[in-house]
């Protein structure tokens, strides 16, 4: 049992001021395995007022270079503990330790160092003119920003958030998803480490009432959430009638559209981390596949076959390649997504059920649908678990407008071996990441929704980002 009894706030361990907690369980094992202190709205407060203090002194009129060398220094202390994280990722959500650390661990290097690199970008001043009228436009930090995190990225859904607002000069509380609370305090451990100041990053580990503690609190400046399209509605209206900026990056119901010119069994296998990663516990995940009507059959049975060659089991065997979902609430989530797709009329070509094979945890099969219309749930909603739909389209006028006839608009991708034709159909798809020929959302890409996946205040115009990687053809 791993227990923690204080919070990180103003750079030092604090005692929290209840004495609430929160168990944090194993999706395997589905027994207990840590607790953590439930923070509370006094807990809330001594956070808040620590980032404050950060931003009436030095770090508030930092320069770039300073903010830069805390990034760089942050990234070397999570890199050091990094074996420590990837473990207790796998512990918290069930994460394979085939790929935990390469997956959730290996990318904040590189991640946090971009940030560092543009640092320069967000500061400074600019000089406009026009005619006899000039003017000067100075950026400077917005002031406490609030980050509300989801369970399915323990680290890197932090740092996300952690590494611009550091950049631009800003402090930050950061609350953890009560599943992942524990990365939370390394994370923590990593901040204390690389020296940054007291008060520019607390950590504050609670539940729902936690986070609406924050984003209502009067001090906070700014307000940034990724998890739930319903609980960002709820969110955004606290904002709102605080005239409070809000970015929100919500759910998704992405669609893969593959073209006539991609090749059946290379397009399946290579679309395996876009639909299963994670256990489909991605918001960014190809849940709909639309393909060519003429080659529906072709494809239905490649992607059964590419599902049912992943193998799913102990997160802590090296031969996983899928473990759990990460709560029974989820379990139960995706067993009535696929009852109601069976109840509807689609066809489940493979998976569809709890695997034998565990007499514990939180499994379920890699699940394939046939025979779906636009119509039913399993197409219109998220299931956010491993369940993928495979759709036939007539046309790519039709492919365009299945993968628009969603309320969410994340992302998507397009299989094709011509580029610039994949790049031009991506502009008709209403999704703010259109990946070719790869997986959503890239670092050097603007990355957020549109409709019922979210919004950022600060966009007036929105971005829309296409990544692309090459098809390579098989040597004959």
């Amino acid at each position: 049992m791993d227990t923690r009894a204080e919070f990180f706030i103003g750079g030092r361990w604090v005692r929290p001021l209840t004495s609430d907690t929160i168990d944090i369980v194993s999706p395997h094992s589905e027994q207990v395995f840590a607790t953590v202190p439930l923070g509370a709205a006094p807990d809330v407060d001594a956070a808040v007022a620590a980032a404050r203090s950060a931003m009436s002194g030095d770090w508030g009129h930092s320069d770039v270079a300073e903010r830069a060398g805390a990034l760089r220094r942050l990234a070397a202390e999570v890199i050091k503990r990094g074996d420590d994280i990837a473990a207790t990722i796998t512990e918290e959500i069930g994460a394979p330790v085939s790929d935990v650390r390469t997956v959730h661990v290996d990318y904040a290097e590189p991640m946090l160092d971009y940030f560092a690199s543009i640092a320069t970008s967000v500061d400074g001043v600019d000089y406009r003119s026009r005619d006899s009228e000039r003017s000067l436009v100075r950026r400077i930090p917005l002031g406490v920003a609030a980050a509300i995190v989801p369970w399915n990225g323990p680290l890197l859904s932090p740092l996300l958030k952690l590494a611009p607002a550091l950049a631009a000069g800003c402090s930050m509380v950061l609350k953890p998803a009560p599943e992942t609370s524990l990365t939370g305090y390394l994370l923590a451990d990593a901040v204390a480490a690389a020296e940054l100041p007291p008060g520019v990053v607390n950590i504050v580990s609670g539940d729902r009432e936690t986070g609406e503690c924050l984003v209502t609190h009067p001090d906070v400046d700014k307000v940034s959430f990724t998890g739930s399209t319903a609980a960002g509605r709820r969110i955004g209206e606290l904002c709102g009638s605080r005239m409070r900026p809000v970015t929100l990056e919500l759910g998704g119901k992405s669609a893969a559209i593959v073209l006539d010119d991609a090749e059946v069994e290379s397009t399946a296998q290579s679309l395996l981390p876009n639909m299963f990663s994670n256990v489909g516990q991605v918001c960014v995940a190809d849940s709909r596949v639309l393909v060519p009507r003429r080659r529906y059959d072709e494809y239905v049975a490649a992607i059964a076959s590419v599902a049912r060659s992943i193998r799913l089991g102990d997160p802590h065997d090296p031969a996983t390649a899928m473990g759990p979902l990460v709560a029974e609430r989820q379990l139960d989530r995706v067993q009535d997504y696929v009852r109601s797709g069976v109840a509807e009329g689609a066809r489940v070509v493979t998976g569809g059920h709890r695997p034998c094979s565990q007499t514990t945890g939180w499994y379920f099969e890699p699940t394939v649908f046939a025979d779906v219309s636009q119509s039913m749930r399993i197409a219109r909603e998220e299931i956010f678990g491993p369940v993928v739909a495979v759709l036939p389209y007539d046309s790519e006028d039709g492919a365009v407008r299945i993968a628009n006839a969603t309320d969410y608009g994340l992302a998507g991708s397009i299989w094709t071996k011509d580029i610039e034709h994949g790049i031009a159909l991506s502009r008709r798809i209403q999704s703010g990441v259109v990946a070719i020929n790869s997986f959503g959302g890239r670092l050097v890409a603007p990355f957020g929704g549109t409709k019922a996946s979210g919004t950022s205040s600060a966009t007036s115009a929105r971005a829309r980002s296409a990544s692309f990687r090459p098809r390579r053809r098989r040597a004959s």
